[in-house]
């Protein structure tokens, strides 16, 4: 089986040669290089520059040569051997054979995510690395593996969101077929692999679209990163629209990933008569008829919106978001923290947990403290709750703390004992940040590799520790903050998997073990069937009560985030998980609780 993805952008193999395409309409003059020597391009009106070499092969280097002097990579890159100022690699796509093509993905019901940074999962930092562990994240429960953003960045380490060639993976962990490689094994084991893309900004060092293409930004819808992307352009906004539509086709089609996760979706900025965002899913909605293919969002906005379902209940364009409302409760319950945007949860957390859970949103309209009262949020109860990507911790929430601590190094392990199973256990799709499995020591740190750019990575040293000053720990002395452009913060990020075997990490890994087999065995079938709502009680100040009710039965969940001792009323059912003292869940002493089913008479 061989797959390519065909696109007007970048290279493609043809009947005679290979077809470049560079979009540069702000470029006077544009040639083509292709292992070192320059082949004229045929421009049209509307900024298109195109030729045909004959004779090319895989292998061959090749950019584009901009007003005489500057030689640029192709912005559809497939992969960057030498960074991203250096030249592109011709890759043919169909150069690899697949041995999946029976894979058609798994339903989102059954998806148990799996986010993880492959430079840091591994001791290797490779494809080949996280390939060698795929067996025992399928034996713990898995079903998804999300990588975080592989789009080309600068250096050899990063998070990956200061990508700038959305098309390359990046080579600081193997080359595309390596890639290809670690899908084709995962779909073998029955995994899905997801991939998150950033479409909002490009980083701050090797982007070069401002050369030839300067429409490709607006300082109409200025962002952090400056200028914003130009979706809503009259000239420039198709072909902008296009670059990232089939960047995301490309991702699914070519590398035949399950499914994207979209980055900080609020930050793309459109006016126009249909939002980028609609326009992007149901794209790839009619692009894979026959795939399950899955869209989620990271969105700070919390739009339902862009989360409705068909009349047969099936997502019209993104199938979740990830909830960051829910995590935020937990998280203020765990640790007592209400800085930043804790502080808006700080003040009602039991009951902005109970609404989450039932409701999905915790803001729907209402007015957000940390947004100085603006309100926040659209209704979401209407929604069913695989429209939730739920957590307790992700890279953001980890790697943006000063010294990347993990829950694990912050909460009481027996409070974290009742959240994990609160969130694994709920019908929500639970995602696990690589690690959190066995409650891995290494902390997940920010990290960057600007160099020789020592100007721009002095400016992120500074700005890191500029940003924690005002934190009473670090107002005095911000030399304990790690130094994000040391390879060593890097290396500390990393996990170890010997860990898993040992105390007290076996017995956690064990646990998840325990309640990701309950998930499967009673869970999932429950979301297989209708959703007919759920409903969220309060019956103490510090205890939540929360009943989803489906066609095949209702799930209950009663957990006591209090001192005192409580006794739930009306328990029926089967009891699949409780960690209370007479195994019953009848009487709750603090930070217990019982999930409770019951099928549908």
């Amino acid at each position: 089986m061989r797959r390519a993805h065909s696109m007007e952008f970048g290279s493609a193999f043809v009947d005679g040669g290979v077809r470049f395409a560079l979009w540069a309409p702000t470029a006077e003059d544009v040639a083509l290089v292709v292992d070192g020597a320059d082949h004229a391009l045929a421009r049209s009106d509307d900024g298109w520059c195109r030729a045909t070499v004959p004779g090319l092969k895989a292998g061959a280097r090749y950019g584009f040569r901009i007003g005489g002097d500057l030689v640029v990579p192709d912005p559809a890159s497939r992969f960057q051997p030498e960074d991203v100022s250096g030249l592109s690699e011709l890759i043919d796509p169909e150069g690899f054979a697949w041995t999946d093509e029976a894979w058609r993905g798994r339903p989102f019901a059954e998806a148990v995510i799996y986010e993880t940074h492959v430079g840091t999962a591994t001791p290797e930092g490779t494809y080949a690395g996280l390939e060698k562990k795929l067996e025992s994240l399928r034996d713990l429960g898995v079903t998804a593996i999300e990588l975080l953003p592989l789009a080309d960045f600068k250096g050899t380490r990063n998070w990956g969101y200061d990508g700038v060639l959305p098309y390359a993976p990046d080579a600081a962990y193997g080359r595309p077929d390596d890639l290809k490689r670690l899908i084709d094994r995962a779909h073998a084991l029955g995994l899905m692999v997801y991939i998150d893309a950033v479409y909002n900004h490009f980083g701050p060092a090797g982007n070069y679209l401002h050369a030839y293409a300067k429409t490709f930004f607006t300082e109409r819808h200025p962002t952090p990163w400056g200028a914003g992307i130009n979706f809503d352009g009259r000239e420039s906004g198709p072909i902008v629209r296009q670059y990232f539509i089939q960047n995301a086709l490309y991702w699914l089609e070519e590398y035949h990933f399950d499914g994207i996760r979209f980055d900080a979706v609020h930050a793309i900025q459109d006016d126009s008569p249909k939002h980028f965002l609609a326009e992007l899913g149901e794209t790839v909605r009619a692009a894979f008829p026959d795939r399950q293919i899955h869209l989620m969002l990271e969105n700070e906005a919390n739009q339902a919106r862009w989360l409705e379902r068909d009349g047969s209940g099936r997502p019209k364009q993104h199938d979740a978001q990830w909830a960051d409302d829910l995590h935020h409760c937990w998280h203020v319950l765990l640790t007592g923290e209400s800085a930043g945007y804790y502080e808006s949860f700080a003040d009602k957390p039991v009951e902005r947990l109970a609404r989450c859970l039932a409701e999905g949103f915790a803001y729907q309209g209402e007015p957000f403290k940390t947004l100085d009262n603006h309100p926040r949020g659209e209704p979401s109860a209407h929604l069913p709750p695989t429209a939730f990507v739920t957590f307790l911790q992700n890279h953001d929430q980890v790697g943006n703390r000063a010294l990347g601590e993990r829950l694990s190094h912050l909460a009481d392990p027996a409070k974290l004992d009742l959240a994990r199973a609160g969130f694994l256990l709920a019908p929500q799709i639970p995602m696990l940040w690589m690690g959190e499995e066995w409650s891995a020591s290494a902390p997940f740190l920010f990290f960057v590799d600007f160099a020789p750019d020592e100007e721009l990575n002095k400016a992120v040293r500074e700005g890191r520790r500029r940003e924690f000053k005002s934190f009473a720990a670090f107002a005095d002395d911000t030399s304990k903050i790690p130094d994000p452009t040391e390879a060593a913060t890097f290396e500390a990020s990393k996990l170890d998997w010997s860990e898993r075997e040992r105390a007290p990490h076996a017995a956690v890994l064990a646990e998840t073990c325990r309640l990701l087999a309950t998930r499967r065995d009673v869970v999932v079938p429950l979301l297989k069937s209708a959703y007919r709502g759920a409903e969220a009680r309060l019956p103490r100040a510090d205890v939540v009560d929360v009943t989803w009710r489906f066609g095949a039965g209702t799930l209950r969940f009663v957990a006591n985030v209090g001192a005192e001792a409580f006794a739930p009323d009306a328990l029926s059912g089967r009891v699949i998980w409780t960690n209370a003292p007479d195994g019953t869940g009848a009487s709750l002493p603090g930070w217990t609780g019982v999930f409770l089913t019951d099928s549908a008479q």
